[in-house]
């Protein structure tokens, strides 16, 4: 497929996958989600050879929002509404199904954000197993300015990242929230200088790349641990572990442990 919004590469496991439209300052209409599932669904094939994927955006921003000024948004609706327009129809149709796909991600995602993650571009850089920002990034609740409310697993994703709190804070009053504050906040990993970031991500990326296959099941254990009670959190550990127990990997993780050497994982 030839890509027009986004821009992609794949280097020794390392798919990077970055948002590539600077008129719009990488905004997320309808055509650029759909490059983006077409791309996340060809790394997460094992064939195709990705081991973690680095999601980052080109230019003064990560991602402005949906795209509101033309080329689909999630405020348009392909089915006209008798009562008026369905601003959530491309919500159920695109936006949600994209979202849920990267929650249930077979590798890591590292999000590497650079200037503004904004409305559902905040909400696509939150699912980064591992989230970066630059110092100059911010991310922004930007739903209340235009009387919409926060999608994208947004009411999801903040209350359980932050607390009820700050989530409501960023919702309601819908102000920027420097990288700085974010990592005090707990909504990101790491901030680094501007021009440190992709070389940052590509680092955490090499040592995910670099694991075990467990990594897999180990983002899948955390991520449903946000839905789960604890008896089916223990069942779903015990179940992992079996399968975790099994591979080649787990073999050669002992065999490093008690040669004293660093383990080479093959992945399997």
């Amino acid at each position: 497929m030839a890509y027009e919004k986004i821009k992609i590469s794949l280097n020794d496991g390392i798919a990077v996958i970055s948002l590539a439209d600077p008129a719009t300052m990488n905004a997320a209409g309808l055509d650029t989600m759909a490059e983006l599932r077409t791309a996340f669904a060809a790394y997460a094939r094992p064939e195709s050879g990705a081991r973690c994927v680095i999601l980052t955006g080109e230019g003064r921003g990560f991602c402005s929002g949906a795209n509101l000024s033309g080329g689909g948004s999630a405020a348009q609706s392909a089915n006209p509404d008798p009562e008026g327009p369905d601003s959530g129809s491309a919500l159920e149709t695109v936006y949600n199904p994209f979202m849920t796909s990267l929650r249930d991600y077979p590798i890591p995602i590292v999000t590497a954000i650079n200037g503004a993650a904004a409305g559902v571009g905040c909400s696509i850089a939150l699912m980064g197993d591992i989230i970066i920002a630059g110092e100059s990034a911010y991310f922004l609740q930007a739903f209340r300015r235009i009387g919409l409310v926060p999608d994208g697993g947004s009411t999801y994703l903040l209350p359980r990242l932050i607390g009820k709190a700050r989530a409501l804070e960023m919702a309601l009053l819908g102000e920027k929230i420097p990288a700085k504050t974010a990592l005090d906040w707990g909504l990101v990993n790491r901030v680094v200088p501007d021009d440190q970031l992709m070389s940052t991500a590509h680092e955490i990326a090499r040592s995910l790349a670099d694991g075990p296959w467990a990594l897999g099941s180990i983002r899948k254990l955390i991520w449903d641990s946000l839905d789960n009670h604890w008896l089916q959190q223990l069942h779903a550990e015990r179940v992992a572990q079996r399968t975790a127990g099994r591979t080649s990997d787990f073999k050669e993780g002992v065999m490093a442990f008690l040669q004293k050497r660093v383990a080479v994982f093959s992945r399997k």
